[in-house]
């Protein structure tokens, strides 16, 4: 016999075979134990009762209660149904538009209800447009308390099955369920963290008395969710370090040589500091699996070829994976000077390299001789073969596929090459420890000295003149200019500025200015020959879409103008940002918007404006988008949280973390009895869902 949680939803009174359809496709919930971990979105404050002749146009949700009469149907354009509803201090007016006779049925005259909903007001006339009505009865548990408010769709809406009536639904199966429900962590954990019993817990995120209990509530399922997460993604980690063992790289003499050569500039305590953390990792004998993180010119690819020289001068090969055939060029453009330097053959290898060439690569690769390779996708290919594949660099992964990733591990037979991660995208602490919490995270936190922060301004639409004039005095002094558009050609339905008509309009602007153009539907050729066109100076004047938001760096570029700056969220604003101050001279940023500006706009603007720190800018983006839109719908799955929100609970997922990493310590097989709850909830989480950081 099935266990009472177990039971499928369409056996709930209420329910049936074809709502329970409807559930389960609309809403994911199959079981009594879906249900009732189908928590509400919000709650409706039933804890204060209004007369109507309190009622204020300022006022959102409020509850009265009274007589209804005057039931009448009106047919003008549109059929509605009327009524009026009045207390002993005065009468306002109900109306619906829909499900009329269900309505009126439900209708009862001389009843005293309870209603709920938002008051139109009108001058001196308050109207409800479709109220929650209940009959009052006297001395009912819930009759004030928070009302629980749950997301449903149109689909189901039209089936009836509404908020109310999911709520309905968990009263029912709360009653039945609440003796069956297992707790999952230990009464020493509760203690510890002065966590709520989960039954208790259960009945009070759903209906809760008072908002203390709705807190206690919150707390400890939002505790349980996180800390089942890290236990998962430690336990994940533990299974790498046992299993996926790694070359043991320990030769510094090249890394010697090099310091003894004289670096092109001093390192920064961070850059030196992630270098001894993948030293560390390299002569550990475990593969190493680290993603350095770090903002734009904070010097990731000097600490990458640190990194390669200790793999090389122990005999072994790099390959570094690039995203586009831009970046993957600026990458090998930094490391030829080194690599020559050093006398260690380099070579790039990317679809639009020749066949002879590439055959002369391949070759190399299988001989050894060739000990650096730098590539896009095209390292992915099934004929690149190595002697001896060390370590795998992969830069702004985010833009890689899981799988294609993945491929890089094949190309190794008899032990993991290491893998060292890059991303020019601040990551927020409370993703870094959810999204790659099985990775080691290395923060280059730190700018180069001498390095000046950009200058950033905003400028409204009506003020481009003043902002043409400042562009000409920089391109006066040769020092070269980006102005991005969101779209390549105008929109019907969106009115952004365009690329097309924006080239036009700068052409006439400008008349005497060199002007490149270049946008992600030109073929790669074109859009290298005009970058490098750029990059040589022989354009002053860059037109772009964001495929520059990642591209080569132009030391003498000193300004990037973003055009309808507003659309833009705030990470992809900072990366484009970095694609100015790349040398020593003073760099600016120049945001461009229309005059109306909703309230997350004007944050994100003034954000920008007010700080050049990409922590800080990634935790505000966090916070107004969300961990799904800031990563991308291919890798939010993990995030898909019930209840735990990361913007708003960092220090519950620390405390959970801390919990997960003291069991693993103490208990890491879960064999002490009293985390047998531990043990059997792991065993009852089926997740079906990749966790990408075990193939970086």
């Amino acid at each position: 016999m099935f266990p009472l949680l177990k039971t499928k939803i369409e056996y709930l009174q209420g329910v049936g075979p074809s709502k329970a359809l409807l559930l389960q496709q609309e809403l994911r919930l199959h079981t009594f134990e879906d249900l009732v971990q189908y928590y509400p979105f919000r709650y409706k404050d039933r804890s204060q009762l209004y007369t109507i002749s309190q009622l204020k146009s300022s006022m959102d949700y409020v509850q009265l209660r009274g007589t209804i009469s005057h039931v009448q149907t009106v047919r003008t354009e549109k059929k509605r149904l009327i009524a009026r509803f009045k207390d002993e201090t005065g009468e306002v007016t109900l109306v619906w538009f829909k499900g009329l006779q269900w309505i009126l049925k439900k209708i009862r005259p001389s009843t005293l209800y309870t209603l709920f909903g938002k008051p139109a007001v009108y001058g001196e006339h308050i109207s409800f447009i479709h109220p929650e009505l209940e009959i009052f009865v006297l001395n009912r548990d819930d009759n004030y308390c928070l009302f629980p408010v749950y997301l449903t769709t149109e689909k189901l809406k039209s089936k009836h099955v509404d908020s109310n009536f999911l709520a309905k639904l968990q009263r029912n199966t709360l009653t039945k369920a609440i003796d069956h429900i297992p707790e999952t962590l230990p009464d020493q954990l509760r203690q510890q963290y002065k966590l709520m019993d989960r039954s208790s817990a259960l009945l009070n995120i759903h209906f809760p008395k008072n908002h203390a209990l709705l807190s206690q509530a919150r707390r400890r399922l939002k505790f349980e969710e996180l800390f089942y997460l890290q236990l998962q993604l430690l336990q994940l980690k533990q299974v790498r370090m046992k299993k996926r063992q790694g070359k043991i790289f320990r030769a510094v003499h090249l890394l010697q040589s090099f310091y003894a050569s004289g670096l092109p500039f001093t390192l920064t305590g961070a850059q030196k500091r992630v270098v001894r953390e993948i030293y560390q990792d390299l002569r550990s004998g475990y593969q190493m699996n680290r993603l350095v993180q770090g903002d734009v010119g904070s010097g990731k690819t000097m600490v990458a070829f640190l990194s390669m020289l200790i793999c090389i001068g122990s005999g072994a090969q790099v390959a570094m994976m690039a995203p586009t055939e831009l970046l993957a060029e600026q990458h090998y453009q930094s490391l030829q000077a080194f690599a020559e330097s050093m006398h260690i053959t380099i070579a790039l290898l990317t679809g639009d390299t020749k066949k002879k060439k590439r055959n002369e690569i391949l070759d190399a690769l299988q001989t050894g001789t060739l000990q650096i390779v730098v590539g896009t996708h095209a390292l992915l290919n099934a004929a690149v073969k190595f002697k001896e594949l060390g370590l795998a660099v992969i830069d702004e992964q985010h833009r890689f596929g899981v799988m294609q990733r993945a491929q890089l591990w094949t190309k190794m037979s008899a032990y993991f090459p290491h893998v060292l991660v890059m991303t020019a995208t601040p990551i927020p602490r409370t993703l870094a420890m959810t999204f790659y919490g099985d990775l080691d995270v290395s923060t280059i936190d730190e700018m180069p000295t001498g390095r000046r922060p950009i200058k950033t301004v905003h400028y409204y639409d009506a003020q481009r003149l003043k902002v043409f004039q400042f562009l000409k005095k920089q391109m006066a002094a040769a020092r070269q200019v980006y102005i991005v558009y969101p779209l390549i050609e105008a929109s019907e339905t969106l009115d952004y500025k365009n690329l097309i008509d924006g080239y036009e309009n700068i052409c006439r602007a400008f008349p005497e200015v060199p002007i490149g153009m270049i946008h992600g539907q030109m073929r790669a050729a074109d859009k290298a020959y005009e970058m490098q066109r750029f990059v040589k100076g022989e354009t002053l004047l860059m037109v772009s879409t964001t495929v520059i938001e990642v591209g080569v760096d132009v030391p003498n570029a000193t300004v990037i103008v973003i055009e309808n700056a507003e659309r833009f969220g705030l990470s992809q604003l900072h990366q484009l940002r970095g694609r100015v101050g790349r040398g020593n001279l003073q760099a600016y940023c120049i945001l461009m918007t229309g005059d109306q500006l909703n309230s997350k706009s004007r944050e994100r603007i003034q954000t920008m404006v007010r700080t050049n720190d990409g922590f800080e800018i990634a935790d505000v983006d966090l916070r107004l988008r969300g961990p799904g839109d800031l990563l991308g719908v291919q890798q939010s799955g993990i995030l898909e949280f019930k209840i735990a929100d990361l913007a708003q609970d960092e220090k519950i997922l620390q405390a959970a973390r801390i919990m997960a990493q003291q069991l693993m310590q103490e208990d890491a097989a879960l064999l002490q009895p009293h985390n047998s709850p531990i043990r059997a909830q792991l065993e009852c989480i089926r997740s079906h869902k990749m966790h990408w950081s075990s193939i970086s």
